[in-house]
């Protein structure tokens, strides 16, 4: 797991596992642009036979518009219309930030 502080000094992370052909991406604190790269990393550097993506949120505190972008990035790496993404375990706010941009309608949100 690497952690990294962003610009407002607060420690994030991504930590990806794979259990056969899903893999699941673990945010840790804020979901913004300084994880960018580990974020696209985890995913994209993941075993090609990867057909179902866990986004846990168990732990993230905040996202940002940047974020969002990077949700849809997976989104389209998965196979866009057809990919089986879904963000998991939002807390209060993340949730509200994913309702009011009308996620629910791209991903499956528990």
């Amino acid at each position: 797991m690497k952690k990294q502080g962003n610009a407002t000094g607060v420690i994030m992370s991504v930590n990806a596992t794979t259990n056969g052909n899903e893999l699941t991406v673990n945010i840790e604190g804020r979901f913004d642009f300084s994880a960018h790269q580990e974020f696209r990393d985890s995913y994209e550097k993941a075993d090609s036979s990867i057909n179902r993506y866990v986004i846990d949120m168990k732990n993230a505190s905040y996202l940002d518009s940047s974020a969002l972008g990077m949700l849809l990035l997976l989104r389209d790496h998965a196979g866009g219309d057809n990919a089986d993404v879904h963000i998991t375990n939002c807390n209060q706010d993340v949730r509200k930030i994913l309702t009011i941009s009308n996620f629910e309608q791209l991903f499956k949100i528990d």
